[in-house]
């Protein structure tokens, strides 16, 4: 067996790491695993060419990210932290936990576009959830903000793998069934999103308890930070 052709994995994965051009870097990768498999370029073009064309419909996603970055630039991130600091009794926890509702009942309908990182996440929920706590608990370090924003990736993640497995036309549901026919057992569709229920509910519950735990430790955190802040100022003061 020729093993040459997964030096392309490495240039990809080199690639990533330099934090080059992702597109070059695919396009490089597809080049260096064709020749490592005696392909000659004008057969690597047509293979690129042809997947471009054949799967075309998989960059529709792409339309979004200039609107986002032009709504980002004239101010989004700004604007929803204004919002949610205006709203009376919303905390960073209360937010997140009505996303991760919103979340799951929407991927258990099958609508799993309404959320998501590049369109939800980080142009809105994570700077809404960062107001949140700027209203409530005062000025955030840079890394409260952080774990704040990793914290909102977290719980659309969680709404979405555990929400979209109740809809019953999704590709897991689907596998599953088929496995079982493929062994003598005949399962509903249905059958088998319902059963995703109860997984939801446990998720849904869980991800809650750390969040409300997560808000908490943050609290803390900051408390002990501005104590250590006037400390240092008090002793500053005395030594003056």
């Amino acid at each position: 067996m020729n093993y040459w052709p997964l030096i392309g994995v490495a240039a990809l994965a080199l690639g990533f790491v330099l934090r080059l051009n992702p597109a070059l870097v695919v396009v490089a990768a597809g080049f260096i695993t064709g020749l490592a498999a005696k392909i000659s370029p004008l057969e690597v073009l047509e293979v690129l060419g042809k997947a471009y064309t054949e799967k075309r419909f998989l960059l529709l996603f792409l339309l979004t990210l200039p609107v986002i970055g032009l709504l980002e630039r004239h101010g989004l991130k700004e604007h929803a932290q204004r919002w949610v600091a205006r709203l009376r009794g919303a905390t960073m926890a209360r937010l997140l936990i009505a996303y991760l509702l919103m979340r799951q009942l929407a991927s258990a309908v099958g609508l799993t576009s309404l959320g998501g990182h590049p369109q939800t996440v980080r142009p809105l929920l994570a700077p809404m959830a960062e107001g949140a706590a700027q209203a409530n608990h005062g000025d955030l370090d840079e890394d409260t903000r952080q774990r704040i924003r990793a914290m909102a990736a977290g719980t659309d993640n969680v709404g979405l793998f555990f929400g979209e497995d109740i809809f019953i036309a999704f590709g897991a549901v689907l596998l599953i069934q088929s496995f079982f026919t493929e062994h003598g057992l005949t399962l509903d569709p249905l059958h088998i999103a319902l059963w995703g229920i109860p997984t939801a509910i446990c998720a849904f519950v869980i991800h809650c308890i750390r969040v409300l735990r997560f808000e908490r430790a943050m609290v803390r955190r900051l408390a002990q930070q501005r104590a250590a802040e006037t400390a240092a100022l008090a002793d500053q003061a005395r030594d003056a």
